[in-house]
């Protein structure tokens, strides 16, 4: 007897991700899982009286979007907050925060996110000054597009307590001026935090970014439903742009905590995996926790099990860790977060537990150095199917190409960061590379072609979050220059890059990243046939359904 589907989605374009059975019109889903793939008469076997029955008007059906790569509380709060994305100039700068400002009278800190480092112009830097030329009697603060940086005004400094300086962790700096005072600009979480923690949540937002910690004091009832709709806000954003499981790469038990009651309310839409951040402390002890965090949630909705770390910043604030100095600094390369030997012993006891590693690393001797660790990891503890990754890999040398392959390393990059993609602006970011590194820098197909296994992301709330605007940047990236490589990508690439490849990288691959029996139903019915467009084409596709765990999460 056929077993009987609750759903069935038919005549669609089928990119089913499963090899045995690349391409076909239709699936039928029970039980939270594929039932059957098939053609549209195979599949009409299982239907009933009782089936939901889904029409995709001849557009492709994928396996659900794997964000792997994202910052789910951050950009929760940031849904509501100005973006200065675009914006151009001092008096477009200026009308924006003060309509803003109107808009939010009560807020505690006014923050805007998506301010270019080049905002008032490639000449003109953002100070104190400038802001508290726009808004002087209220804290304000504005976050670069990479949230690596941000410039707050002088009330704001003044709150937060570090108008005078502070000594900060390596890596992290409070700009000071000529008159002994800060200048506003605020380079990397250990600079920023106390001026984020002027916000209506008290920062509890960033704290797995910045610190890895809990929440001190304990958050109210009243704070953890402010912080639970908050959640759930970003949870529902992430369906509408076809996303069914995301990897966070910020995290404490705190949020999955939180995470855990919306599931136990049914408002886990998608699913999740929370790492432990690591910043610094006894490295047993941290490693420990991250340890009990892994046993206490390993379901298919809700899991733990990775270390994050950050071993630099980012380019255009001189705060990544190149190989070689800077093409616009002589005598710079960058100060790394962790010194050798500490990252190393981290990684190590990381390693011991069974634990994952991802880790920051924007700049090529950043990627070097974390290389490093994984290779004396491995000396210590043996080989063992890891996985353990590098975030981000801006610029990288062709050796730690071969060194990543031969180590099985995850690369894990973001198509929409790279200077003239998504409206950025080319810079500062081409001359701190510099042009003689220009050809090893987002460099996806290289490495992709090095045998490597690569993830594709957003790093959303420094991009937009949708899977389609980083494929499309990843499919069309034009070299700066004729003398280039191309590096991009094909559709199966990307796909696979946000499905099957993204299921593996966190030991799912066995029951998700693909549309096949037996597998979880988490789908996505978009509203374009894929294989059908240009690849310019692709910023203009959306889901007309997400579809996680047999249940419709997102209907156009």
């Amino acid at each position: 007897m056929t077993a009987s589907a609750e759903m069935i989605i038919t005549n669609g374009r089928v990119l089913s991700m499963n090899p045995d059975q690349p391409e076909a019109e239709a699936i039928a889903i029970a039980g939270g899982r594929i039932l059957a793939v098939g053609s549209g008469s195979e599949i009409s076997a299982y239907r009933t009286s009782a089936t939901h029955m889904i029409d995709a008007g001849g557009a492709t059906i994928t396996p659900g979007m794997n964000e792997s790569h994202i910052h789910l509380f951050g950009g929760s709060s940031e849904l509501d907050q100005l973006s200065l994305f675009n914006v151009r100039g001092y008096d477009a700068m200026k009308a924006s925060i003060l309509a803003y400002a109107l808009l939010k009278p009560a807020e505690p800190l006014l923050l805007a996110n998506g301010c270019d480092y080049t905002i008032l112009s490639e000449n003109r830097d953002v100070d104190r000054h400038v802001l508290d030329s726009i808004l002087a009697d209220r804290p304000l603060a504005v976050m670069a597009p990479d949230h690596h940086t941000i410039w707050a005004n002088t009330v704001a400094l003044t709150k937060a307590g570090i108008l005078e300086g502070r000594t900060l962790p390596p890596g992290n700096e409070i700009v000071m001026g000529k008159d002994g005072l800060a200048t506003g600009e605020l380079r990397e979480h250990y600079a920023f935090d106390d001026v984020i923690a002027l916000g209506a949540n008290g920062g509890r937002d960033l704290l797995g970014l910045s610190t890895g910690g809990e929440p001190d004091p304990a958050p109210s009832p009243a704070d953890r439903a402010y912080d639970r709709a908050l959640l759930e806000r970003g949870l529902q954003h992430l369906a509408a742009h076809g996303i069914t499981s995301f990897q966070n790469m910020d995290g404490n038990r705190y949020q999955l905590e939180l995470l855990s009651e919306i599931q136990a309310e049914g408002g886990l839409i998608c699913r999740g995996r929370i790492p432990f951040h690591y910043t610094g402390g006894d490295i047993v002890t941290q490693m420990d926790k991250a340890a009990h965090m892994q046993a206490d949630f390993k379901g298919e909705w809700l899991n733990s099990g990775t270390v994050k770390m950050f071993m630099d910043g980012v380019l255009d604030s001189y705060t990544a860790v190149m190989y070689d100095d800077y093409a616009d600094r002589p005598g710079w390369k960058g100060e790394p977060r962790f010194d050798q030997a500490t990252f190393d012993d981290v990684c190590i006891e990381a390693d011991k537990r069974g634990l994952q590693l991802a880790v920051h690393a924007i700049g090529d001797g950043a990627v070097a150095k974390t290389i490093d660790g994984y290779a004396a990891t491995q000396a210590s503890n043996g080989k063992r199917d890891s996985r353990h990754r590098i975030e981000h890999i801006e610029v990288v040398r062709a050796p730690d190409l071969t060194r990543m392959a031969d180590l099985k390393i995850v690369a894990s990059m973001q198509p929409t960061v790279p200077p003239g993609q998504m409206g950025l602006p080319l810079e500062p970011t081409l001359s701190r590379i510099g042009r003689e590194n220009w050809a090893r820098s987002y460099a996806w197909r290289a490495i992709r072609d090095s045998g490597i296994d690569l993830i594709l992301s957003t790093d959303w709330p420094v991009s937009p979050v949708s899977p389609m605007l980083s494929m499309h940047s990843a499919m069309t990236r034009k070299p700066w220059t004729e003398d280039q490589p191309d590096n991009r990508l094909t559709l199966m690439e990307v796909l696979d890059a946000y499905t099957v490849r993204g299921a593996y990288t966190e030991f799912a691959e066995s029951w998700k990243g693909q549309l096949k029996p037996g597998f979880v139903a988490d789908v996505v019915v978009w509203d374009h046939d894929l294989q059908a467009i240009e690849p310019d084409e692709m910023a203009n596709v959306a889901p007309r359904y997400t579809i996680c765990g047999g249940q419709i999460t997102y209907a156009a």
